[in-house]
């Protein structure tokens, strides 16, 4: 039994190490390549055209690749957003501060724009200072008080403060490049239309729109032919060289700084006549930029708070607590 299993042992023994031989060398053998064969497109060149290999990878295609993945490039920083200075005459009287806060509120909606507060008063007042502080705009807070000689009927108001507010505006950008802005000039007894400040501000130099309830009608405009000023729409004195309101016309700052005599008159000034004897010393009516499609949309009106009847205000009675209105 012993003889049978060597014999079969020496047999079989020379096949397994032929098999062990065969696998032991093809486990040395290298790795085939991971790139796949060059394909061979039947539609290269057409029909009996040389097959030519289409490219599956490769550099040319990673960079392509990395091309499409590459973030855009940033856009070009947009130009600053001109500054709207507005000023705004005030004087003492019962509905001082109802009249400011109307306009605080519709200012605080415009971005970018400064508030140019100017009392008609010798000095600041305590509730125009403490209004100004709570009101969360950029502000400045003048004074300038009227001359007595001035304050007649029917003599042009607000002259001074108005040209404080000018003063100001030169002062502070005389002495250093001008940053784009427009100024207008807002009075408290008036009501502004948001649209308004988008229209002004884009003023190259002087720009004119129409005005609500103004000068005994429903409304006072430039005509407009042609995209140029060519007349006036008005109920009074159609003569006037720029027959417009003071709330109806916005002029560049550069413009302002360009004209450093430019000033509100009150020699030789007629009432009715400061917008006029104003803009001629700035522009012309050939110039004029027609804002609010064309001239043909009111977008400030000229409302007026009603006179205050305080006649039942009791005269020795008083509240025995102060209270600001």
């Amino acid at each position: 039994m012993k003889s049978v299993l060597f014999s079969r042992f020496f047999i079989l023994l020379p096949w397994i190490l032929i098999v062990i031989i065969m696998l032991d060398v093809d486990t040395r053998r290298p790795a085939p390549p991971l790139t796949p064969r060059p394909y061979l497109s039947p539609y290269a060149g057409g029909r009996g055209a040389a097959r030519l290999p289409l490219r599956r990878g490769g550099p040319g295609r990673g960079r392509e690749q990395r091309n499409e993945s590459r973030p855009p490039p940033p856009p070009p920083p947009e130009p600053p957003l001109p500054t709207i200075y507005a000023i705004t005459p005030t004087y003492s009287r019962p509905v001082q501060k109802a009249e400011l806060t109307r306009l605080a509120n519709t200012f605080r909606q415009v971005a970018q724009l400064h508030w140019i507060l100017v009392e008609d008063a010798a000095a600041r007042s305590e509730l125009v200072s403490r209004f100004l502080a709570r009101a969360g705009l950029p502000s400045t807070h003048l004074h300038v008080p009227t001359p007595r000689r001035y304050k007649r009927p029917g003599l042009p108001r607000a002259t001074e403060q108005r040209n404080a507010g000018l003063a100001w505006l030169r002062q502070r950008h005389g002495h250093q490049r001008a940053q784009p802005g427009v100024l207008f000039f807002a009075d408290d007894d008036n009501t502004y239309s948001l649209e308004l400040f988008q229209e002004m501000r884009t003023t190259r130099k002087v720009s004119v729109w129409p005005v609500g309830l103004v000068g005994g009608r429903r409304y006072e405009r430039p005509l407009v032919e042609n995209g140029k000023v060519v007349g006036w729409y008005t109920g009074w004195r159609a003569d006037r060289p720029f027959a417009i309101d003071m709330a109806g016309f916005a002029v560049s700052l550069q413009v302002i700084l360009s004209n450093p005599k430019a000033v509100f008159k009150r020699r030789g000034s007629q009432p009715g006549m400061q917008e006029s004897d104003f803009l001629k010393q700035i522009t012309t009516v050939e110039e004029l930029e027609p804002k609010a499609s064309n001239c043909t949309k009111v977008l400030v009106w000229h409302t007026r708070t009603e006179k205050v009847n305080l006649a039942n205000e009791p005269k020795y009675h008083l509240d025995a607590v102060t209270i600001e209105v």
